[in-house]
């Protein structure tokens, strides 16, 4: 699986905490390569264009110039078909961290490449000072 862009990532405090107990015992390496290499800020600090943990955000499509919401959550939340995508999940990893205008890349379970933009952030949890999810 293909998760490029680390330097770009911003993690808040809180999620890198509640992410970083899913790769213990060695478990996840994109995940916790994803870590090691994201900034964390605090709720607070992080910028309000930011995909974070339950932000909802619109993606394009650049190969199906498609439009969607997505919602990025954990594996229990997780309803594709109404756009909640696990964070575990090849497009989870490849767009939390991202700001707005970023391109994001993944390959899913079935080897295809997806490239997709972050056209907007419509509502993140932390820029309306909820800090705790």
């Amino acid at each position: 699986m293909q998760t490029p862009n680390f330097g770009e990532r911003k993690l808040t405090e809180l999620d890198f905490i509640r992410l970083k107990k899913f790769t213990a015992g060695g478990a996840m390496p994109p995940l916790a390569d994803l870590l090691n290499e994201a900034d964390v800020l605090s709720a607070q600090a992080i910028p309000a264009d930011v995909v974070t943990m339950y932000a909802q955000f619109i993606i394009r499509d650049l190969k199906m110039q498609r439009r969607q919401v997505l919602v990025i959550c954990y594996p229990e939340d997780a309803e594709p078909a109404k756009g909640f995508i696990s964070v575990l999940s090849p497009a989870g990893l490849g767009l939390i961290g991202l700001p707005q205008g970023a391109l994001a890349r993944w390959t899913g379970p079935d080897g295809e490449e997806s490239v997709a933009q972050i056209e907007g952030i419509l509502f993140q949890p932390e820029a309306t000072g909820d800090y705790v999810t």
